[in-house]
């Protein structure tokens, strides 16, 4: 086959070559090529996090103001619609990924999510099926969420075994700063109220709720950007060594077989899923209840409710931040897999403390309770005792408020804390852990489905709390959940001596 004369010329140079849309580049350039491209990727699930995020806390008063129809256990099929979309994207945009370059797979989704995101900002418009259309349009956010796979898979194969726990806490870290800045910035939105600016010209209310989704949609563009200006594909064997990008094999490649000779365990493949699909799932369940209970149990407004979770879900944010930085000093000296087990049993103690306790029941909303007994003769709501037009407090529908102990902001704000050290712990050991145990062979479907079962847990753990909270209260709800925690405590326990990375169970590395 005849070469090109500008690819000959490649060849012991330090000339970068292009074919295909993919870089191939002599040693003396690839290992800052590798690294600026890896800090794309943490970029991306750094905007993938903020697109997220900066509605999350808006998204249950803005159902309500655009559908007085929708009820919390609709809240749960809207908030699990992210994730249902991502469960399906993800192992599509893996296989993609796998076969062509990554920047294909990633400009689409990212396109998706702007799309997405501009419907969002849309969905008070049509006469009629308002909730319909926010449905509609979380899910098609998710799929465009399906690239988490793709960002996973390639900074797991461009990372040496050494360096892949430092850089999936720095992935994890960029999208806890997405976490932070999220939130913040809906709290910070919040201040243009319910009414905001009209732009008659294009239809569009741009207000408290509908601002953050148009701001998460130009994050989306400047992603778009950086993916097909800066992002380059690079592979490193688990020595570190560079060798042939998966999508490309130039002419003078670099023999890779020994390396990926071996079968890949996969009981602790199954395992890793299980576990991961456990922690997602309790996760889902805290960022789902937050708004309703705190207006339930603290009867907060819903713009208060909004601004304070906004607060406290940034202030989770920052510490995770720290755990992070932690966690790559901490696992290396005492491992991954001991990491993993502290934090499901900081989200235990978590859940534990958020049970409600004591003889001091809510605020009822629209009615006060005197006696212990409700007026049956009660059916239009009476004046808040505040200055809010809106009827604050535990609805009066939910039968568990009359007999369910209040939830203290104490039992909450220390919930908020265990939990704020716990799951980011569990969630880059989990990246980190299923990563070394793929090995350094094509890991894009493998990711895919590892964010598929994290995206199923988003998708059953809203409808699970949103349904069990809604009909029994919070104490059935928390009580659940500490029992999944304690099962996957024992699951981590009893698969302990398999959760390795692949090198290391072929003897080549040790651990």
């Amino acid at each position: 086959m005849n070469v090109p004369s500008f690819m000959s010329s490649c060849h012991n140079t330090h000339i970068t070559c292009m074919m295909h849309g993919i870089i191939v580049i002599s040693n003396g350039n690839a290992d800052r090529s590798r690294w600026r491209s890896i800090r794309v990727m943490y970029f991306t699930m750094f905007l993938s996090s903020v697109g997220f995020t900066i509605v999350i806390t808006s998204i249950w008063p803005y159902l309500k103001n655009i559908d007085e129809s929708a009820d919390a256990s609709f809240l749960g099929w809207v908030v699990a619609a992210y994730s249902l979309g991502q469960m399906v994207a993800s192992p599509l945009f893996g296989l993609w990924s796998n076969h062509r370059p990554r920047r294909e797979p990633l400009v689409c989704s990212i396109f998706i999510n702007v799309s997405a995101n501009i419907y969002y900002a849309y969905v008070y418009l049509p006469p009629s099926y308002n909730k319909i259309h926010m449905l509609l349009a979380r899910t098609l956010v998710g799929i465009g969420a399906g690239n988490v796979a793709v960002v996973r898979s390639y900074v797991a194969g461009a990372t040496s075994l050494k360096e892949r726990t430092s850089a999936m806490a720095n992935l994890s870290a960029c999208q806890a700063l997405g976490f932070i800045l999220g939130p913040a910035l809906q709290a910070v939105l919040s201040f243009t109220g319910e009414t905001g600016i009209s732009v008659n010209v294009i239809q569009l209310q741009v207000n408290m709720y509908t601002a953050p989704a148009l701001l998460a949609a130009c994050f989306g563009v400047i992603n778009i950007l950086l993916v097909i200006l800066v992002l380059r594909e690079h592979f490193v064997d688990d020595h570190g060594k560079l060798i042939h990008a998966i999508n490309y094999t130039p002419e003078e490649r670099v023999d890779v077989a020994p390396e990926v000779e071996g079968d890949i365990d996969q009981i602790a493949v199954f395992t890793s899923n299980v576990l991961f699909f456990v922690i997602l799932f309790i996760f889902a369940v805290f960022e789902t209840i937050s708004t309703p209970l705190s207006m339930d149990m603290f009867a907060w407004t819903r713009k208060e409710a909004v601004f304070y979770n906004g607060i406290i879900l940034a202030a989770i944010g920052f510490e995770s931040i720290l755990v992070f930085l932690v966690v790559k000093v901490v696992s290396a000296r005492i491992g991954d897999r001991p990491l993993l087990l502290g934090g499901l049993i900081l989200i235990f103690a978590g859940f534990f403390i958020l049970l409600p306790w004591g003889n001091q029941y809510p605020k009822i909303q629209w009615a006060d309770i005197q006696n212990n007994t409700m007026p049956t003769t009660q059916l239009a709501p009476t004046p808040p005792s505040n200055t809010s037009l809106e009827p604050t407090g535990c609805p009066s529908e939910q039968t568990w408020c009359l007999f369910t102990p209040v939830i203290h902001l104490a039992q909450y704000i220390t919930s908020d804390i265990l939990i704020g050290v716990g799951y980011p712990t569990c969630n880059v050991m989990s990246y980190t852990l299923y990563s070394k145990i793929l090995g350094p062979k094509p890991q894009g479907v493998y990711m895919g489905w590892l964010t598929a079962s994290g995206s199923g847990a988003r998708t059953l753990g809203p409808v699970f709390v949103s349904h069990v909270y809604t009909i029994l209260g919070p104490r059935w709800a928390f009580s659940v959940i500490c029992g999944i925690v304690l099962a996957a405590v024992v699951l981590l326990s009893a698969m302990y001596k398999r959760l390795i990375a692949f090198s290391v169970r072929h003897g080549r590395v040790n651990e």
